[in-house]
């Protein structure tokens, strides 16, 4: 299985991706609910301040001042949020007569008030004392509120992330750990042939692919009860045609001798005829051997092609050419190539080598439209044979590939032609060539 590293990969960025969402989300209810957290007890602190405050300053105290004329120390031009934590000041007839180094001079609220109020600097409590007239006003500043929750969303972010980032290291480890014995189990299925008896998975590495295993091999063990069910019947039913057919051949070749001039002709097409079946005959067995390893050896070309004889088809060898092959194998492929295109209207068919490895055959024939051998050629590379016209076509790749090689379809400026590609080297030229 080639896709569990991708599998791997998007179900770790999928995971990922979800961390970050949820560390965001996290962090933004966190804020949240820090922030009514912290207004609250900002808030009692302004009050519990206030209430201190408003015991300490005695109505004598606070008389002393005024006569006295108290001042406090100057204001700097700029105080920062950070510098700035909580301010006072008393307010007596709209002046204020006391106040905390950091108070503002004038009134923070424009008007007496107790309880809580906000301006757009400070959020004030306000109390009244105990002399007349008199409010006491606890005040901080809102940057500073909101500098101290944006420290605690960051702590908080910075915290969820490591935790994100802790986990998705965890969970992809955890995911590669998971996805080994399915990993295991693609290498043996790349390595595993079902329809060889010797050919077995090695023991599941996980409990859960157990039955994965024992399906595999179920479904190993009825494709070659299968198979051989229908090799058998092809090779006996072959066999038990081939006979008879050589009989009739023997027969129709006396009749003709025999048979008067007028009955000679029908004889003869029906003595072609049987030839053909014949050649039917020969192509289906060996396009069953094509399962077995083929028995390679010295072909002649010449030698092979003089055996492989079709009425009303000439057939030549452009070049004394030799090769390894199955001489069977690629007898019966030939003779079918032969057969399609005498059929097809050609009247001579041109055997040539043009590469190691490789055997032209270039017929006469009307041949094809480039769309059409291109939809071909397709057909043969995803073995989709039901595509193909013919038996011919079919045997001839099955041999190709029995070789460890390709049938290519070579594009040439008239007739049709096709090379048998018995080798796996010449099969990506072949395939360039078809395609330009």
């Amino acid at each position: 299985m080639k896709t569990l590293p991708s599998i791997r990969q998007r179900v770790s960025r999928a995971a990922l991706a979800w961390s970050l969402v949820w560390s965001v989300a996290v962090s933004m209810a966190v804020g949240l609910a820090l922030q009514h957290e912290l207004d609250e007890q900002f808030d009692d602190q302004l009050q519990a301040t206030a209430q201190v405050l408003a015991v300490l300053l005695e109505p004598a105290h606070l008389q002393k001042a005024a006569a006295e004329g108290f001042a406090m120390p100057k204001m700097p031009t700029h105080v920062g949020a950070a510098e700035v934590r909580l301010a006072w000041q008393v307010v007596a007839a709209e002046q204020v007569i006391l106040r905390s180094a950091e108070a503002p001079q004038a009134p923070v609220l424009p008007s007496q008030r107790s309880g809580f109020a906000d301006t757009a600097d400070w959020r004030v409590f306000g109390t009244a004392l105990a002399a007349p007239g008199h409010m006491l006003y606890v005040a901080e500043l809102r940057a500073t509120r909101t500098e101290e929750l944006a420290e605690i969303m960051l702590s908080t972010t910075l915290a969820a992330l490591a935790v994100v980032l802790l986990a998705y290291v965890w969970m992809a480890a955890r995911l590669r750990r998971e996805l080994a014995p399915l990993q295991v189990l693609s290498d043996e299925l790349a390595a595993h042939d079902p329809l060889d008896d010797t050919s077995r998975l090695g023991p599941a590495q996980r409990q859960e692919l157990v039955p994965v295993h024992a399906a595999i091999d179920a479904l190993g063990l009825r494709l070659r009860q299968r198979l051989r069910r229908e090799q058998a019947f092809s090779a006996h039913a072959a066999h038990a045609l081939r006979t008879p057919l050589a009989g009739i051949d023997a027969q129709l070749s006396v009749a003709l001798r025999e048979a008067p001039t007028a009955l000679q002709p029908r004889l003869q097409r029906t003595r072609e005829a049987a030839d053909r079946l014949q050649r039917v005959v020969l192509a289906l067995l060996a396009l069953f051997r094509t399962d077995a390893p083929p028995q390679l050896e010295a072909v002649d070309l010449e030698e092979l092609a003089q055996r492989l004889l079709i009425a009303g088809l000439t057939v030549t060898v452009d070049s004394p050419a030799r090769l390894q092959a199955d001489t069977d194998l690629l007898a019966a492929a030939l003779l079918n190539l032969l057969d399609n295109a005498q059929r097809h209207g050609a009247h001579h068919v041109a055997i040539s080598q043009p590469q190691p490895g490789c055997v032209r055959v270039h017929d006469d024939g009307p041949g094809i439209e480039p769309a059409r051998r291109i939809e071909l050629q397709q057909a043969l590379q995803t073995q989709d044979y039901a595509r193909l016209p013919g038996l011919g076509l079919v045997l001839a790749d099955a041999v190709a590939r029995a070789h460890g090689g390709r049938l290519i379809f070579a594009p040439v400026d008239h007739g049709f032609a096709v090379e048998l590609q018995l080798t796996s080297d010449t099969t990506a030229a072949g395939l360039l060539r078809s395609s330009q």
